[in-house]
């Protein structure tokens, strides 16, 4: 079965893969450290979250399925103990394909892996059976698992499975046969019997020891007493069942190799290639049986494995943000063509986190929108006014809805975005080739080869390690070609001039992504981090900076003034 719980038509799976810098500057590892501590659930929930679908339906279907998850607790619950059973599927699936593995434990492991199969589909079915689900994915995956049964006569395979299971595990011991050479040298050993008890006299050494010691003449002939007859390799199947665990029922013979000069003895080696060898074809016999019901190529519930703990990992934090008192909310998925973001009350989903890890967070929500009115926002403000929070803040929004999880807003609409591309200060040590400017420049250059009239761009101090006159004259530009291009944006800069005239910079372009002013505002001479559609407060970049290190004329001759 080909089944997805993130993608309606699992044939047709859509998206791109986010930029290496957009996944740092969103805060990817951050959030999936948030959701879990298990290093292997970090790298499959990172795999999943690093990939964005513009897809409407894909993205309707993903809000319906987690809604179901964050809604129903004991489904959590149910899914959590599932995803223990199908690790430990996966990793008898692994154990299978291991070549040197016996025939003996293949058998087993695979009696193990189909008992653990119908043991998830029950807990599936019974589980979705038991809830109010009302999602697509999940009631075409509670239909599913209530089929399987039906089609594959679970009941005759469980009881087919209970049976071989208690035969295999009467196994007790294997009598080993081993002929000599002329110097007491291993040269060949066989199965001589399979028993249902275990081994238990310990004085078969001493005894060997006495007997070779002895006067006594060896016997003619091999006497193996109760132990049956010395059998040929490969016996007819109809030896090979378990169903006569007997001294009788043995089975095969192997040469060993051995050296001349050191009479080197592999017969540990030996005896294991010819238990393996006896057990091939009854192993073979029975897996025969069970494939009557089970495709072996590889249980795809496996496949459903990091689905579900995205969605189970996904409701826990959800559920953990709103029990602090923040709104989180299923986002409305708009036409992707609409090219319009709708958020109410928004705020950054890391200082959620940090909140809800004890952090004493008084967080700001802001309301923006992107629409036929304005799609590219010049965001201004004082340092420290939460300007690359709330650049942040949209862009982990519109992720989160893509990925069909709940939204940090009292309301959300969103049309879907094909990618997400980011543009924030870099690492001098990156840089030292083409320098800073020449590096964001570059980086700029490469973002609008990919970049269409559906993509989100989110610039943070782009362009600022240059002179302020050199910074505004590439800013400008690049925001002009953002307006031609139709895309939505959020460049925030401490280049107010930038946010200035923007009559004559959106009349100047033709383009239907009008550009608007955006400002952190300052309430009382306090710091709100409230944004508002204002045009830019301040003077300059360099004021900015000035007042931030305290080299403005009055902040140093206050300081003078106090050492006289």
């Amino acid at each position: 079965m080909n089944f997805s719980l993130m993608y309606p038509d699992p044939e047709r799976r859509s998206g791109v893969k986010l930029t290496e810098e957009s996944v740092n500057d969103l805060s990817i590892d951050f959030i999936a450290d948030a959701l879990t501590d298990v290093a292997l659930e970090r790298a499959q929930l990172r795999g999943m979250m690093t990939t964005i679908t513009g897809d409407e339906e894909t993205i309707r279907y993903r809000c319906e399925v987690f809604d179901d998850f964050l809604r129903f607790p004991q489904l959590r619950e149910a899914m959590s103990g599932l995803v223990k059973r199908l690790a430990d599927l996966r990793d008898l699936e692994q154990y299978r394909m291991d070549s040197d593995a016996s025939a003996l434990w293949s058998l087993i492991n695979r009696l193990r892996e189909v008992n653990d199969y119908i043991d998830c589909i029950t807990v599936i079915k019974d589980t979705l059976s038991s809830l109010e689900i009302a999602s697509s994915g999940m009631l075409a995956l509670r239909e599913m698992v209530t089929n399987i049964p039906q089609q594959s006569g679970f009941d005759a395979l469980k009881a087919d499975i209970d049976e071989l299971m208690q035969k295999a595990q009467r196994l007790q011991s294997v009598t080993i046969g081993v002929n000599l050479d002329q110097y007491l040298r291993p040269e060949g050993a066989g199965i001589v019997a399979l028993n249902d008890t275990k081994f238990k006299d310990s004085g078969l050494m001493s005894r060997f020891l006495d007997f070779a010691s002895s006067k006594d003449e060896l016997h003619h002939g091999a006497d193996h007493g109760r132990s049956g007859r010395f059998h040929p390799a490969s016996p007819p199947t109809s030896r090979l069942n378990l169903e006569n665990l007997s001294a009788r029922s043995a089975i095969s013979k192997m040469n060993i190799e051995t050296s001349n000069v050191t009479g080197g003895d592999p017969l540990s080696n030996a005896i294991g290639r010819s238990v393996t060898d006896i057990m091939r074809r009854t192993v073979n016999d029975i897996k025969a049986r069970i494939r009557k019901y089970v495709d072996f190529s590889g249980f795809s519930l496996i496949s459903l494995m990091p689905e579900i703990l995205f969605y189970i990992r996904w409701a826990q934090l959800v559920e953990k943000i709103i029990a602090s008192g923040m709104q989180m909310q299923k986002a409305q998925i708009l036409p992707q063509d609409q090219r319009e973001i709708h958020l109410r009350d928004v705020y950054n989903l890391k200082l959620a986190i940090n909140r809800i890890k004890g952090e004493p967070i008084d967080i700001i929500t802001n309301d923006i929108d992107f629409d036929d009115r304005y799609r590219i926002f010049i965001l201004t403000g004082p340092n420290r006014g939460g300007k690359t929070i709330f650049t942040q803040a949209v862009g982990l929004a519109v992720l989160l809805a893509q990925w069909g999880v709940y939204v940090p807003a009292v309301s959300a609409q969103i049309s879907p975005c094909d990618n997400i591309f980011t543009h924030f200060p870099a690492d001098e040590n990156d840089t030292v080739d083409l320098g800073r400017l020449g590096e964001e420049s570059l980086r700029l250059s490469e973002i609008f080869k990919v970049a269409t009239r559906h993509s989100l761009l989110l610039l943070n101090e782009s362009l600022a390690t240059t002179s302020v006159a050199e910074g505004l004259f590439i800013a400008k530009d690049v925001v002009k070609a953002m307006r031609y291009l139709g895309c939505r944006a959020v460049f925030n800069t401490h280049m107010h001039d930038l946010a200035r005239n923007l009559d004559t910079m959106n009349g100047s372009v033709e383009g239907d992504s009008r550009v608007e002013s955006l400002v952190t505002g300052v309430h009382e001479g306090r710091r709100s981090f409230k944004i508002s559609l204002t045009p830019p407060q301040g003077t300059s970049y360099a004021k900015d900076i000035a007042m931030l290190y305290g080299v403005t004329f009055e902040t140093i001759k206050q300081s003078i003034d106090r050492k006289r």
